[in-house]
């Protein structure tokens, strides 16, 4: 029996200041996604999108200075809805964003469902800001310290009054750009963090069988892939581009590992703007590196 996968939609970008990750998801789509996997052996069902508000529908600013609170915390809530389904079906979840901020509501969803996982947070950011501590009050630079308990109450219930991850059971690899109050408590966090200097040194084969051992007690693993971590010149179509990220082979060959250890069940993609995009460039990029998260290899 061939396994299943469904894609799912979040075409928001209301989590952040510049618009255009909303489009993400027909961008993903249209570089060729369900018929890659398909070519691969799985079946692929299309969920189609998450319904989300434009900004223009909603109120900007909520409590604290947080721009769209309530409107992304609602869809989030739908998020987790879809995704909790998806995975009591025995489906493999792609969720395809939007912005960082819809992974509120695909973990809290895949944890809902199938218990305690492990988290591979790829990201050139921290995401670990609370309205407090964010200079912009984007939500997209705060959804991992939700997750975690930290932050407003509004978004750490997502899901479930309890906070949805504990410390011990994420992994970031790629950071290289955080804010100052940010870094203090992520360094206080307990957090295992790879930064690009630890990828630099170590190599990226290292860092990601690293992460694996880091996360042994959870035999399930969610990837949440901001493809913001590949360099710009690799993925120029991102919201907020960061020089000096992964390459492209470091990408795939940190996905080929990944699929290797069997453990993965679930990933959400995000944070692809093809307004800032060459041609669809990281659209097919994403297509590309989820085939290798799904067992493409080259030989």
């Amino acid at each position: 029996m061939r396994r299943v996968v469904r894609i799912l939609g979040v075409p928001m970008d209301l989590g952040q200041g510049r618009r255009g990750v909303d489009m993400g998801p027909s961008a993903v789509r249209y570089a060729g996604l369900q018929a890659r996997l398909e070519g691969l052996g799985y079946q692929v069902e299309d969920g189609g999108n998450i319904i989300v508000p434009v900004p223009e529908e909603v109120r900007a600013v909520g409590p604290g200075g947080m721009r769209h609170l309530e409107a992304v915390a609602e869809a989030c809530e739908r998020v987790f809805q879809a995704v909790r389904e998806t995975v009591a079906d025995g489906r493999f979840p792609i969720i395809l964003g939007g912005d960082h901020s819809i992974a509120m509501g695909t973990i809290a969803g895949v944890i809902a469902a199938a218990g305690p996982t492990g988290v591979l947070w790829i990201d050139a950011h921290g995401d670990f800001n609370t309205p407090e501590t964010s200079p912009s009050g984007n939500i997209h630079g705060m959804p991992l310290a939700h997750l975690v308990g930290r932050g407003h109450p509004r978004l750490i219930q997502i899901g479930g009054p309890e906070p949805k991850l504990r410390p011990e059971q994420i992994v970031l690899i790629g950071v290289r750009s955080l804010d100052p109050e940010e870094r203090r408590a992520m360094a206080e966090s307990g957090m295992l963090v790879f930064t690009m200097r630890e990828i630099d040194e170590l190599g990226i084969a290292t860092v990601v069988r690293q992460a694996l051992t880091r996360l042994k007690a959870w035999p399930r693993l969610h990837v949440s892939l901001d493809l913001d971590v590949l360099d710009p010149q690799v993925a120029p179509g991102v919201g907020t581009p960061v020089p000096g990220g992964l390459t492209y082979r470091e990408a795939h060959l940190m996905m080929e590992i990944l699929a290797d250890s069997g453990r993965v069940g679930s990933v959400d993609v995000v944070e692809i703007n093809p307004i800032l995009d060459e041609r669809n460039r990281t659209a097919e990029l994403a297509v590309e590196l989820l085939a290798s998260l799904l067992g493409q290899q080259i030989l």
